[in-house]
């Protein structure tokens, strides 16, 4: 799949760097040639030695060979990468990266780069939590660097939590994909709509109904769809998520802004993956003013919200539609339900009773279910639950 490709393989001072080594070699192992770039703090954690001897090249350090002056040029080396890849990438290179620090040769040459850049986070939770290396990878990620999002599990810390660097299989994989190999664009010249995040129903002009929902998965398969060739609207929540690349974002607010958006983009769309977290119910009058508070107990009428998926089934004929059930108690019953109610293709099942799946999570643990039977899958990230999903509407195209 990489056989002839360039890739400069940029490694940073993280423990993480030992799996460098097998990074390495698995690149090689596809066909690739590797350069590897290390940061002088990477040599106290994997040394040059092992890189060389793994890429067959000399390691590239400093900017310059100190005993005959030779300059590794980050120059040529941004002209002639196919890719540059860095990985693990430290919350401080993310940083300088961010605001174009160029103070060692690896940083220069992503300056330099013309290829595209991928980079694979690895640190201790609290740090790729902290709101700055969001940020920072949200910035990136505007700019078309690539993300390839770490994974959740023990740390060197000791602690465990989401930060540890994707394993090198999961990046070798990426690597393929984003260089034109697998799943690049079985999706070409189709249209998707996927809605994501919680609608708000306002009560007066400072409170409003919503729920915890935060359009994590439901970006996550609009970028999952986007990725493979598909053009995508993501009509939207609000929330604090960047857009994903290739993905055009149509910003609703109530229930109502929701629907009628999807109805106006179902026009034209060959499939619909219904991920948002939509009231069921808004308050039948909308105060103007604030409401003060009593020694009363406060009524607020509520009236029923249009359904946006039963709209969209109802015309549905050969198109795909998914939606999603969060269910607490009768889940798969309730599933089922969905499924025949809204002439769905199928349920993506998620319950709350599932420990570290659900809202606010990087996880989810979902059962995809049709009138065929239904798929369990184990908790794994959000990301990897949208392949499987996309994967699941690409098998029914292909039918």
């Amino acid at each position: 799949m990489l056989n002839g490709k360039h890739i400069i393989l940029g490694i940073t001072g993280s423990i993480a760097a030992y799996k460098a080594a097998m990074l390495c070699r698995l690149l090689v192992k596809e066909g690739a040639e590797v350069r590897v770039i290390m940061t002088p703090l990477a040599k106290q954690f994997i040394t040059p030695l092992t890189m060389a001897t793994l890429s067959k090249h000399p390691i590239l350090v400093e900017f310059f060979n100190p005993e005959n002056g030779e300059w590794n040029s980050h120059v040529s080396l941004g002209e002639w990468a196919d890719m540059l890849l860095i990985a693990p990438a430290t919350a401080n290179t993310l940083a300088k990266m961010t605001t174009g620090i160029a103070d060692n040769l690896l940083l220069t040459t992503y300056l330099s780069a013309r290829s595209v850049v991928a980079v694979a986070p690895a640190m201790d939770l609290d740090m790729y939590a902290h709101t700055t290396t969001q940020q920072n990878l949200r910035t990136l990620a505007e700019r078309g660097v690539e993300i390839i999002e770490p994974a959740a599990g023990e740390l060197a810390s000791g602690l465990v939590g989401k930060g540890r660097m994707a394993e090198p299989e999961e990046i070798v994989e990426r690597v393929r994909e984003i260089l034109g190999g697998v799943k690049k664009k079985s999706l070409e010249g189709k249209r998707y709509i996927v809605t994501a995040g919680a609608t708000i129903e306002p009560i007066d002009p400072v409170r409003y109904i919503t729920n915890h929902s935060t359009g994590k998965m439901g970006y996550a398969i609009a970028e999952e769809l986007a990725r493979r060739g598909a053009e995508v609207k993501l009509i939207s929540g609000r929330t604090a998520l960047a857009v994903p690349k290739g993905v055009e974002r149509i910003d609703t607010l109530t229930a109502e802004d929701m629907y009628n958006a999807a109805v106006s983009e179902w026009q034209d769309a060959d499939g619909a993956v219904m991920c948002a977290a939509v009231a069921d119910y808004t308050p039948k009058t909308v105060a103007d003013r604030k409401l003060k508070k009593s020694d009363d107990d406060m009524r607020i009428e509520l009236r029923r919200t249009k359904d946006i998926a039963r709209e969209l089934g109802a015309s549905k004929g050969n198109r795909t539609l998914v939606g999603f059930a969060l269910e607490t108690d009768n889940e798969e019953a309730n599933a089922e339900g969905k499924l025949e109610r809204k002439n769905l293709d199928f349920v993506v099942l998620n319950s709350l009773r599932d420990e570290g799946a659900g809202f606010r999570g990087d996880n989810n643990k979902v059962t995809l279910i049709d009138r065929n039977g239904r798929e369990e899958h184990p908790l794994m990230s959000k990301k990897k639950v949208a392949e499987i999903i996309v994967d699941k509407i690409e098998k029914l195209n292909n039918k």
